[in-house]
């Protein structure tokens, strides 16, 4: 009996444990269905389904569209704008406040996206934007004009830096670079079809339809984010550094004024360019100390601890400062060299811009199809300077067709990295710095375009002075006061000089524009050496929410 007593107990206890391993079995099972359904619940509440996600993409490109489109078909409405409303002494206002303006945003919005949820703080850019557009057209003077030109370019910071950040959510980093390469299209057909548009509105419906047509576009693209895109909301436990952001402010306001007035409204060594120096680098100098105490940075500065994000900032910079000291000194060559008119001086900046398209879109395809993106920034560095140098040996009996080519080179190389590098950066920092990654590679390559201007500025009017004193020396007369008599540098104004004077100052600009690109070939070559030592880290595959990115807690091969 006791034997078979000790047999049952024994059974007994086998069923119990058997019961319970059953039990633990399926309460586990539960756990894991309850965790499956709640992931795809919550996937599904964060990432719309692919036909969403076209329909975003394109309401996003609408958003670039607006951004870029703005500078381009107000330029040519000036002239207008001057005549209705006076005030030529503060024409250059018009265009400053909205650069300062922006670049100040840009990085305040990034932030506000990261801490509070991006749709809410893109819909409410789009909103300053169209408010700013709609007040700039109903301007009655300069001074209302500049200073709604301002609240335009507050909106137009979170354009820019929503569009990015929002596609960083949405799209895994594997599949980004196609929709990054349609984003640069977008930027080409603005830079193409821009001034076209506004001389034809000025023309028939009068320079205030330059603001107005923004209108429509933004309402399309408001009404198509806040039905279609779903993001989770976000509220975060800090405050926003608000001392931080006003010392940021102060310093890329300071340092933007300092590039746009230099050697310009005032002379470098100037007591008013001095102190904005010096009122930039204490600004810099504060935000930097305040940024090591604030609980919720406006730029934290742990994504430079990341080589490929601060290699990424320094060649979106070096990008920038080619790129737009270019498009402003190729149409000048073009009307003062090569005889082109104004409107037809931004048509024939078509190979530059058609190849940067053609290339950034083919980039962007390749890239997420294989993964691999470190060829794109050397590649684009080297095509830059290569085309660059092609520019600089342009003279006064450069063609057409010839200038043409070395453009489209030039397009080539920027193609290779408009897009390349914000995947790239996006791609070196965890999803709660999205936006605040979004907008310093954005600020970097404004900064970038701002120091471009004026660098390539200053040389260029040194060196044209310097040619017409001596050739105007050499003639016996002074050419140099004959051509700044001259109203505009435009084919139409040269042909009215004399043929000493035109001859004289077409030399001369050549030799500005030759020195100038030279100066940008040395910055390409900055740009290829920063690319070179890029880490090529895999580009995450899967939904950006279920993933940590390379550079995350963990491991960072990429960090330096």
């Amino acid at each position: 009996m006791a034997g078979t007593s000790v047999s049952v107990g024994a059974a007994d206890r086998t069923d119990k444990k058997k019961r319970h391993g059953a039990d633990a079995k399926e309460q586990q099972g539960r756990q894991k269905d309850q965790q499956g359904a709640g992931r795809k619940q919550r996937q599904g509440a964060e990432t719309p389904e692919p036909r969403s996600v076209r329909v975003v993409i394109f309401a996003l490109m609408v958003a670039i569209l607006l951004a870029m489109l703005d500078n381009m078909i107000v330029a040519p409405a000036m002239p207008t704008i001057v005549g209705d409303l006076g005030g030529l002494e503060h024409l250059s206002w018009v265009v400053t406040a909205y650069t300062l303006a922006t670049a100040a945003s840009t990085p305040i919005w990034g932030k506000v996206g990261d801490m509070y949820g991006r749709k809410g703080a893109f819909l409410s850019s789009i909103v300053v934007f169209l408010v700013g557009s709609a007040l700039s057209g109903l301007a009655q003077d300069m001074g209302q004009l500049i200073a709604f030109r301002a609240v335009q370019g507050l909106g137009a910071g979170g354009l820019m830096v929503g569009v990015m950040a929002i596609i960083g959510e949405l799209v895994p980093p594997r599949e980004r670079g196609k929709y990054m390469g349609m984003m640069t299209g977008v930027m080409a057909v603005a830079m193409i079809g821009g001034p076209l548009v506004g001389g034809t509105l000025t023309d028939h419906l009068g320079w205030r339809w330059a603001f107005y047509i923004n209108l429509p576009l933004g309402i399309v693209a408001l009404f198509m984010v806040s039905a279609v895109l779903h993001l989770p909301k976000k509220r975060a436990e800090g405050r926003i550094d608000y001392l931080g952001a006003a010392l940021l402010t102060v310093g890329i306001t300071s340092l933007v004024l300092v590039t746009t007035w230099g050697g310009t409204e005032y002379d470098w060594n100037s007591a008013v360019i001095m102190e904005l120096i010096g009122l930039g680098v204490a600004s810099l100098a504060g935000f930097w100390f305040v940024q090591q105490k604030a609980a919720e940075p406006i730029m934290p500065f742990r994504i430079f601890r990341n080589r490929n994000f601060s290699l990424m900032a320094v060649v979106g910079f070096l990008t920038g400062f080619v790129m737009f000291g270019a498009m402003l000194f190729l149409p000048l060559y073009q009307q003062a060299v090569q005889g082109a008119s104004a409107t037809n001086s931004g048509l024939l900046l078509m190979p530059m811009l058609l190849a940067m398209m053609a290339v950034s879109m083919v980039a962007g395809r390749f890239t997420s199809a294989t993964g691999k993106y470190k060829v794109f920034p050397i590649a684009g560095s080297v095509l830059m300077a290569v085309g660059l140098f092609m520019l600089s040996t342009m003279d006064t009996g450069t063609s057409r067709f010839t200038s043409g080519l070395y453009m489209a080179v030039l397009g080539a190389g920027m193609g290779c990295l408009m897009q390349i590098t914000m995947l790239v950066a996006q791609n070196s920092v965890e999803m709660k710095d999205m936006g605040v990654a979004s907008s310093t590679a954005t600020l970097f390559r404004t900064l970038g375009s701002s120091f471009g201007v004026a660098i390539m500025g200053a040389l260029f009017n040194n060196r044209v002075q310097d040619e017409m004193a001596e050739r105007s020396a050499a003639a016996g007369g002074d050419m140099a006061k004959v051509t700044e008599q001259s109203a505009q540098l435009d084919a139409d104004s040269l042909a009215k000089l004399p043929e000493a004077a035109r001859d004289a100052y077409q030399h001369a600009v050549s030799s500005g524009t030759h020195l100038a690109f030279l100066l940008t070939v040395v910055v390409a070559l900055g740009a290829l050496a920063a690319a070179v030592f890029v880490k090529e880290t895999p580009l995450r595959g899967a939904g950006p929410a279920d993933q940590k990115p390379a550079g995350a807690a963990g491991g960072d091969p990429a960090r330096g």
